[in-house]
């Protein structure tokens, strides 16, 4: 009996040693406007249009003290709002830059992006993939309806055109950041590709309300967050409104409202 369990318990603790480690969830955190941060199941770290100062964030000089790591800067387009603290960010840590050839080369000659961190690795354009740290991470390049100009002290400059992108997380969800677009027909392309749908709801410059939830139900994904809305008072698009065209289509289930600060984890 005293063999038979002893026997138990050594079997059981090998089997425990056995047992490969649970990958960590991927998460996603929401700093306000249309900033986020997407940290994957291996720890690798991708920030999405960083404003991290942006006026609705309480923490944000906190938030930027904490970002010790970055791995990879994703950046729609070239306006001021989304650029946000990029440059800083990547001098501190070094992050590449994902985005168009074009914005790669006006972020470098106009905002004093580091230029060896920008490479034709990290560049793309629209309809094409490219894999990232070593295919764990895969973008999908989107168009977007909207403008891409860029400022500087002359004035605007050209700096592509504006996209948002599809990002596929080994292990983790696929996350579709649609930049600051308008509502366009050929979103129903990534229909039964995305897990997470960021979008954009605040109107005037983007898609208010009622186009957005018509994007959500071109894209039908699994969960769709609302952002840059309420930063500035011109960006009247709200939550509630979002969820009662929602309703409308019967898809109030999808919506998923985070706070300012707030991380989802998704395994």
């Amino acid at each position: 009996m005293a063999r038979s369990l002893l026997l138990a318990i050594v079997t059981l603790f090998c089997t425990c040693l056995a047992a490969p480690a649970q990958a960590a969830p991927a998460t996603v955190t929401w700093y306000g406007h249309a900033a986020f941060k997407v940290v994957t199941p291996s720890g690798k770290v991708l920030l999405v249009d960083p404003w991290i100062s942006n006026p609705s964030n309480p923490h944000a000089k906190r938030d930027l003290d904490e970002l010790q790591q970055v791995d990879l800067i994703f950046l729609t387009h070239g306006h001021t709002d989304h650029i946000g603290d990029s440059v800083e960010i990547a001098k501190k840590t070094g992050a590449k830059l994902v985005g168009t050839f074009d914005l790669q080369k006006a972020m470098v000659a106009y905002k004093e992006f580091p230029e060896q961190q920008i490479d034709r690795a990290t560049a793309g354009s629209f309809g094409g993939t490219i894999s990232l740290l070593d295919g764990e991470v895969s973008v999908l390049f989107v168009p977007a309806v909207h403008g891409g100009s860029m400022d500087t002290a002359n004035g605007p400059v050209y700096a592509g055109h504006p996209g948002g992108f599809l990002i596929s997380v080994k292990g983790g969800p696929r996350i579709y950041h649609t930049g600051d677009t308008d509502l366009f027909n050929d979103m129903l392309l990534l229909k039964g590709q995305v897990d997470i749908m960021l979008l954009c709801i605040g109107d005037k410059f983007t898609m208010g309300p009622v186009r957005a939830a018509q994007a959500v139900d071109l894209v039908r994904p699994k969960m769709a967050v609302p952002m840059h809305f309420g930063t500035f008072p011109a960006l009247t698009g709200t939550p509630q409104q979002f969820n009662d065209e929602l309703k409308k289509r019967g898809l109030q289930k999808l919506l998923r409202q985070m706070r300012v600060g707030e991380t989802l984890s998704w395994r």
